[in-house]
């Protein structure tokens, strides 16, 4: 009997049993996505997703008609919005590159999924020899330490802006600039990411604004949702994909309206002015994109949509 392969997410299923199965059958393993860029081998895992309501506090500078509008057009779900976090990794020779390591245990059993996606990938911790955090918001930073506060990754040297880290590990942060609805929580967070800098302290080596990294990492400094949330620039010879963090949180809402905001960003202002340029440069370049909180796989290109931009998902037929 003819089969139906679903590649890097389990078993095959015979075609008769198909819809019978789609209503039931959970995957072996969790998907990833391979690709190549020139002589680097990408891979991309999942670390889960988190569930941000109600939409208007989450994209504060919207209005909530326009908003349940647009969801509605794009047949999305009105009382929330859904991040994907997609995790990228680089091999090249023996370096083996994780871009951010997702929530660990901090938001429950819908994400903290890295080591399991990993694992199904035929990737180890151990075998990660450098770490890029581009920013230390605790879904970026949370998978970098155990329960008890051991490191996950123990062979890995950790890289990270040095704007990014003065900010943290000053006495105080100010998110004064910031429309997160409970500043407490910011400080829990603060406090958290100071713990686990301070914790991985021997290991962290800080970079600049267009330093680069392992001869295939170009690192853009991109301020606003951070002072030092960093863009990373992947390239190999003449190819070039660009891993754009957390400039976007949503593909249906922020590409038209990127004015909108989002409430994570810690100067909310500077973040908007930071995500219109690098949306114009993207959408002028025609880089390829890799977006960390856009839906799976999260590859794409932006485009210029009348006065603003759209997000163009790269797809894929299967099986190939």
């Amino acid at each position: 009997m003819k089969s139906l392969a679903l590649i890097g997410i389990g078993a095959a299923i015979p075609l008769k049993k198909l819809s019978a199965h789609m209503a039931t059958w959970t995957p072996a393993g969790r998907p990833f996505q391979r690709l190549t860029l020139g002589e680097l081998q990408l891979t991309i895992i999942t670390d889960g997703h988190i569930e941000l309501k109600p939409v208007q506090a989450t994209f504060p500078n919207g209005g909530e008609e326009e908003e349940q509008h647009l969801l509605r057009d794009h047949f999305r779900p009105t009382a929330s919005v859904d991040l994907g976090m997609n995790i990228l990794v680089i091999k090249k020779g023996k370096e083996q590159v994780l871009i951010d390591t997702g929530t660990g245990n901090s938001f429950g059993t819908g994400s903290g999924w890295l080591l399991s996606s990993m694992a199904d990938a035929g990737i180890q911790p151990e075998h990660i020899t450098q770490i890029v955090i581009s920013h230390a918001h605790p879904d970026h930073i949370g998978g970098l330490l155990t329960k008890d506060g051991k490191p996950v990754f123990a062979n890995a040297q950790i890289h990270l802006s040095r704007l990014e880290h003065a900010f943290w590990m000053a006495a105080e942060q100010d998110f004064t600039k910031c429309k997160f609805p409970d500043k407490k929580i910011l400080q829990v967070f603060a406090t958290n990411t100071k713990k686990t800098l301070t914790t991985l302290e021997s290991r962290i080596h800080l970079f600049e604004h267009n330093a680069e990294l392992f001869g295939c990492l170009r690192m853009e400094i991109a301020p606003g949702h951070t002072p030092g949330h960093t863009l990373t620039h992947v390239f190999s010879g003449n190819e070039e994909i660009v891993h754009i963090a957390d400039l976007m949180h949503s593909d249906v809402l922020l590409f038209p309206h990127p004015e909108w905001g989002f409430n994570g960003d810690t100067d909310l202002e500077l973040a908007v002015a930071t995500r219109k340029q690098v949306l114009q440069q993207l959408a002028g370049t025609k880089t390829k994109v890799f977006a960390y909180h856009l839906p799976w796989p999260g590859l794409g290109h932006v485009s210029v949509k009348g006065d603003a931009y759209e997000w163009i998902a790269e797809t894929y037929a299967y099986p190939s």
